[in-house]
């Protein structure tokens, strides 16, 4: 069964784009064939200002906001597990640091790097950053 680090970017992708990008559609259908995505416990907040973000934007309406959550909830009870790993602000910190990003993005490259699992995102620095540190992206 493949695992793999799952980056809110790609699941507010599947939410919030008409159409859906490829690699986005790619990841979802992965997961529908079994896979198992494993996310920091900040992921369930950042999906929640995400589709905050997009309720004030008016990009979706809160009925919109309710199917969205029914539809993740449902992933995420079968295929998502969430990581129980602490995270030090020190570390998170450093990778921060070393990798120009934020801390947010650097716990996704932390949390992949500790499980030796590949990392599913589209945001184009994290991207770069997994690539620098070796850490596989997710095709």
């Amino acid at each position: 069964m493949k695992r793999f680090v799952l980056d809110a970017s790609v699941a507010l992708r599947w939410l919030l784009d008409d159409p859906v990008s490829p690699y986005a559609e790619r990841v979802k259908r992965l997961l529908i064939k079994g896979a198992r995505a494993t996310v920091p416990a900040l992921w369930h907040l950042e999906m929640s200002n995400g589709l905050a973000v997009a309720e004030r934007r008016s990009i979706l309406s809160p009925a919109n906001i309710d199917q969205a959550l029914l539809h993740i909830e449902q992933i995420v009870s079968q295929r998502v597990d969430t990581s129980g790993t602490f995270v030090s602000a020190r570390q998170s910190l450093a990778t921060a640091r070393a990798c120009k990003l934020s801390a947010y993005d650097a716990v996704y490259l932390d949390l992949a790097r500790h499980e030796r699992l590949p990392l599913a995102t589209l945001d184009e620095r994290l991207r770069a950053a997994a690539a620098q540190a070796g850490v596989e992206l997710l095709r």
